[in-house]
């Protein structure tokens, strides 16, 4: 983790910031049409995994990993689609979906699907209250 890192604007006003993991801050997108989450690695200047030192890129999949596995435990997802793209927000973030062979876009991909459908304040805290105890386990566990 860099002293110097700040989160692009594109993400600080799209997500909501839900915890900070040992390298990564997790942001929840506020589009309540899927489960979508962000890691973004608290290393300034990367735009691409390979980027990181080995140590960081190790700890990120782990990070990865871990959250992968909350989020699908937590929601009873189908399928966990995890991807770096960056092509609009140069700031390295990776993606992290739940996604159900029900859900509207399914089986594409969730970019230009849906308009986004900010979480009501009631919809955010139940999410919290359903996802952070799980996630609170890993973050003091690591």
């Amino acid at each position: 983790m860099t002293k110097d890192f700040e989160l692009h604007a594109d993400l600080q006003r799209d997500g909501i910031v839900l915890a900070d993991f040992p390298l990564c801050r997790l942001l929840l997108c506020n589009d309540s049409n899927y489960p979508w989450f962000i890691m973004v690695p608290r290393v300034a200047g990367v735009k691409d995994i390979y980027q990181m030192n080995w140590q960081d890129q190790q700890q990120f999949l782990n990070e990865s990993s871990a959250l992968s596995e909350i989020l699908m435990q937590c929601f009873n997802g189908d399928k966990m689609n995890v991807a770096a793209l960056g092509n609009v927000t140069p700031q390295l973030h990776i993606h992290h979906i739940v996604r159900f062979a029900a859900d509207p876009s399914w089986p594409k991909p969730i970019w230009g699907q849906l308009p986004l459908k900010p979480y009501t304040e009631s919809e955010l805290a139940e999410l919290k209250a359903k996802l952070m105890p799980m996630l609170n386990e890993v973050i003091i566990a690591s």
